[in-house]
């Protein structure tokens, strides 16, 4: 039986922030980042050709990118679910071996990573770009803030890279 993607992220991150011993006062952060694409969650490839089939099925479409963050100090506990739409650009077979061959694909969901500038597979992005990267800070702020810990109780606005997200991985084709 698998998770709806927002569960399965925020139940992940949940597990992540458990291992972490109980009675610490510390803030405990975990997250965990899943790639959504025809409802299905693709994790990270064990392999080159699950990469490449990864890879294929992302090109040029749209798809999901889904953060859970958990924030954890004592017996409290924050848990919030930030999701990105994702326009992957029109790449070449030639592009996917190369990146392939340079390793990358290998501890990423989807097999991808959105700040690779080498690659730069995403055309263009409607919400948070940390997001995409695996850390949507725009979260941690409003955790910590319902936790107390924020430096002034006021709501914290969306971040620069949820207000600026496209527009920080648009490509211009000349």
């Amino acid at each position: 039986m698998s998770l709806e993607p927002t569960v399965a992220a925020v139940s992940v991150a949940l597990a992540k922030a458990r291992a972490v011993p109980a009675g610490s006062e510390e803030m405990v952060l975990a997250a965990d980042t899943l790639v959504v694409i025809d409802g299905e969650i693709l994790g990270k490839p064990a392999h080159r050709a699950a990469a490449r089939r990864m890879l294929e099925r992302l090109r040029a479409r749209a798809h999901q990118v889904v953060t859970g963050v958990v924030l954890r100090r004592g017996d409290l506990a924050w848990a919030g679910v930030v999701s990105t739409r994702v326009v992957m650009r029109t790449y070449a077979d030639s592009e996917i071996e190369t990146y392939i061959e340079r390793g990358e694909p290998f501890d990423k969901a989807g097999g991808y990573a959105v700040q690779d500038q080498t690659f730069r597979p995403v055309e263009r992005l409607d919400g948070c770009y940390l997001n995409v990267v695996g850390l949507p800070l725009c979260a941690v702020a409003a955790g910590l803030n319902a936790l107390g810990w924020a430096a002034r109780p006021a709501e914290p606005p969306a971040c620069a890279y949820c207000r600026a997200g496209a527009p920080l991985v648009a490509r211009s084709e000349s």
